[in-house]
């Protein structure tokens, strides 16, 4: 029967393999460095220094292992960051709108395709007690005339420059007053290389009609691959067709001390034929249709889960296969007499170590993924509870990699550090 643990000497020096050969063993020298004495067969120590020191031991395979991690954490945290960007840019315009309920037609399902009902019930819902104010507001699509000939679909938000609520955010180049000349917009700087955009000042042409560029904004994404194209609600009247009698929303904004969801059941039961929603069920609708009532959502969210999927089995499969190479130093520990939880916690402590090491690089190279990805039109968001979340998330796969791990460390026969 094996002994329960070795004594120094006898894990250091020559044994006879069967065919009758002799052998040398000597275990990692920082493992024999535990001893102080004969005296003392197994002398505890630190579990953050042994599982550091087995860790760094080996860098060559130390640096695999993180590598893995990285990769998880940077696919996972890419992926997930594009399912955060393109769930924020499909409702980012109610999102942004500052109002507190929306009135569109009845049974409109999402925001880009609007039926116009007559502008009269703007002076209806002025009317109802609790209303601070009411806006117009118009989200349609048209075509933009680019300098090639060539024609690109626009998305035109149309809004009272003298209000607000709807207008524009993240100015960089002019002000939303500026929309009260006729024929003016403001782009976004994202698309002026899709519109043929050079310069403020330029004139364009939207459905036949002509437009000046007054102002630029920055990071203003939209789901669909329309551009967003500011302008007043007059101008937009005119490029979308619109007759003048017309709107396709109503933004209003409620009274101070007024609650919102009882504003909204008395502007319904006073106003026909329209649906009134807080900006909050508007939004949700929004998102909803857009990220699972149509492909291109479901697509998104899929490739999210399975980069976190993906994500979760190459770190399983690293901390795994780091702890099986370290077999026979757990085997040494054994014969130097280390009980199994000991050995437990060291293993566990490698897991976490690799995976606070690993989380930082990988979260460092998303965040600069997505602060690079802000230049173009779609964008990886990374919000702060993102990054918390993908720690946790990181540093469970790698514990419980090391958890499945552990059971070929249960069985180990000390003995077998003296088997070829």
């Amino acid at each position: 029967m094996s002994p329960s643990y070795y004594r120094r000497d006898q894990l250091q020096g020559s044994d006879f393999s069967p065919n009758g050969e002799e052998r040398q063993y000597n275990p990692t020298p920082w493992l024999l460095s535990i001893f102080t004495t004969q005296k003392a067969p197994f002398v505890r120590i630190p579990m953050v220094t042994l599982a550091r020191r087995n860790l760094f031991h080996d860098k060559v395979r130390f640096m695999a292992t993180l590598m893995g991690i990285i990769f998880s954490v940077v696919l996972a945290t890419i992926q997930l960051g594009l399912f955060v960007g393109f769930t924020t840019a499909t409702a980012n315009i109610i999102a942004q709108s500052q109002a507190d309920l929306w009135i569109k037609s009845k049974n409109v399902r999402y925001l880009e395709v609007g039926v116009s009902f007559p502008e009269s019930k703007l002076y209806q819902v002025l009317g109802t007690p609790g209303v601070a104010s009411v806006e117009k507001y118009i989200v349609q699509s048209s075509s933009w005339k680019l300098p090639n000939g060539a024609v690109e679909r626009v998305l035109l938000i149309g809004f009272t420059p003298d209000g607000q609520m709807g207008g524009p955010w993240n100015l960089v180049q002019g002000r939303a007053e500026d929309l009260k000349v006729a024929d003016s917009v403001i782009v976004d700087e994202l698309y002026r290389p899709k519109l043929g955009v050079t310069q403020l000042g330029q004139h364009v042409e939207i459905r036949g009609h002509r437009a000046r560029v007054v102002g630029f904004t920055r990071g203003i994404r939209i789901f669909t691959t329309a551009a967003p194209v500011f302008t007043s609600f007059k101008n937009a009247q005119k490029y979308a067709g619109l007759p003048a009698d017309r709107t396709l929303y109503l933004l209003v904004r409620t009274a101070p001390g007024v609650d919102v969801y009882t504003l909204k059941e008395h502007i319904a039961a006073r106003v026909q034929e329209i649906d009134v929603l807080t900006t909050a069920e508007w939004h949700r609708m929004q998102a909803f249709y857009w990220m699972f009532g149509t492909g291109a959502g479901v697509t998104v969210l899929i490739a999210a889960m399975l980069g976190l999927l993906v994500g979760i089995v190459v770190v399983a499969q690293t901390i795994y296969a780091a702890t099986v190479d370290h077999i026979r130093e757990y085997g040494t520990l054994k014969a130097m007499g280390a009980s199994n939880g000991y050995l437990y916690c060291v293993i566990l402590m490698q897991a976490i170590i690799s995976g606070c090491i690993g989380y930082g690089i990988g979260m460092l190279i998303s965040v600069i993924a997505a602060t690079l990805s802000q230049q173009s039109t779609t964008a990886i968001i990374v919000p702060w509870w993102l990054i918390v979340s993908m720690f946790g998330v990181t540093l469970g796969m790698c514990m419980a990699a090391s958890v499945i791990s552990i059971n070929k460390v249960t069985h180990l026969d000390p003995a077998m550090v003296f088997k070829g």
